[in-house]
């Protein structure tokens, strides 16, 4: 098996790994699981020989592991200049800025948004990811994120549709833990 398809499949992995990421609308598992996405995916870009695009998916995976024990903005601007950095250092075409502009763009949202905002600045960022994927020729990357603009499309849609009913989609992930139970 060569390197190439060795990365390919790494890239497939990534894409059965987050095809669920976006339905889960308790915020833990959530990011949980996008964390794991991201990391994989991670490992498929560097195989792939995208520095930027890798470097942006392995301080994805802390990022979001991070955003689950605080939102401080120090530590936000902390990552900021990290993805900036790291992915600055070595991008060769202008598409390799779209991960790392996907990245800065993410990191805002998970330390500063929450339900359904933070969905919609994702959904954003997810659309450069898409193209750059696709120009790298990157299977997996590029079905994973198409799949994950369509999907998130989709919830975010349900999501708002549910809140003009007067539902709040997020409502278990923010009820204090003794009414949650109760409410079980």
């Amino acid at each position: 098996m060569t390197a190439y398809w060795l990365a390919q499949g790494i890239g497939v992995i990534a894409f059965l790994i987050g095809i669920t990421t976006f339905i889960n609308r308790n915020e833990r598992r959530f990011k949980k699981q996008l964390s794991l996405y991201s990391a994989v995916i991670g490992v498929h870009f560097f195989l792939m020989g995208a520095f930027p695009a890798g470097s942006s998916a392995m301080l994805n995976s802390v990022r979001t592991l991070i955003t689950l024990r605080t939102r401080s903005l120090w530590v936000m601007a902390i990552f900021i200049a990290l993805t900036g950095g790291i992915g600055l250092a070595e991008f060769h075409h202008w598409v390799e800025l779209l991960p790392v502009a996907g990245t800065l763009i993410s990191t805002w949202a998970l330390f500063r948004c929450r339900g359904l905002t933070m969905r919609c600045i994702i959904w954003c960022s997810t659309g450069c990811w898409v193209i750059h994927n696709f120009w790298l020729g990157s299977i997996g990357g590029t079905l994973i994120e198409g799949s994950f603009l369509v999907m998130n499309g989709l919830n975010i849609l349900r999501f708002w549709q549910m809140q003009k009913r007067g539902i709040d989609p997020f409502e278990m992930e923010t009820m204090p833990e003794k009414k949650r139970a109760s409410a079980g």
